[in-house]
């Protein structure tokens, strides 16, 4: 059995060009590995919140945007699921849910490399849970650059050696077309 699955914003509000191919590559990871638990964030975008203020970013704020990508619904119960708002990385809700199941090792999938997955990934380690961050199950709305540079950032804080290619990009670096 593999490590527990930590799949991070992969709904529908962050699908685009660059990261059309994650949610199947993440399916395919999950009937693959069988990781116990699956647990999956959502970002909700609320009205007051920075995003909004400073950004002048209005997307995420419900569905359909909020929403899971369609392929992972089979694989979230509404209790797996975790909704975090603004910047936050992890919810106070998820942090109590990996230190109740005494997760010491974490796999993290997701979109966005260069934001939510860092924050998460980053999040997680700050809390003593070793994550292990997927390269080839995340990617960032901005492209590969941006996509690469989170994981740029990502070896130099949570450490090279936890970036794994979990071997479902075909040989390609950038989104399938």
């Amino acid at each position: 059995m593999a490590d527990p699955l930590l799949v991070v914003d992969v709904q529908q509000g962050f699908l685009n060009s660059y990261t059309h191919h994650i949610p199947a590559r993440i399916a395919q990871l999950i009937e693959r590995d069988r990781p116990d638990p699956v647990l999956f964030t959502r970002f909700v975008n609320p009205p007051d919140g920075p995003y909004h203020r400073f950004l002048d970013w209005h997307a995420c704020v419900g569905s359909p945007e909020t929403d899971l990508a369609p392929e992972l619904v089979p694989f979230a119960t509404p209790e797996q699921v975790f909704v975090k708002d603004g910047s936050t990385g992890i919810s106070d809700e998820l942090a109590e849910e990996l230190q109740r199941r005494r997760i010491e090792r974490v796999t993290v999938v997701g979109i966005d490399t260069d934001m939510c997955v860092l924050k998460v990934a980053m999040d997680v380690f700050d809390l003593g849970i070793q994550p292990l961050v997927l390269i080839d199950c995340c990617a960032s709305t901005a492209g590969l650059q941006a996509h690469l540079a989170g994981l740029a950032v990502l070896s130099r804080n949570i450490g090279a050696d936890a970036l794994r290619d979990a071997g479902l990009n075909g040989g390609g670096l950038a989104a399938p077309r």
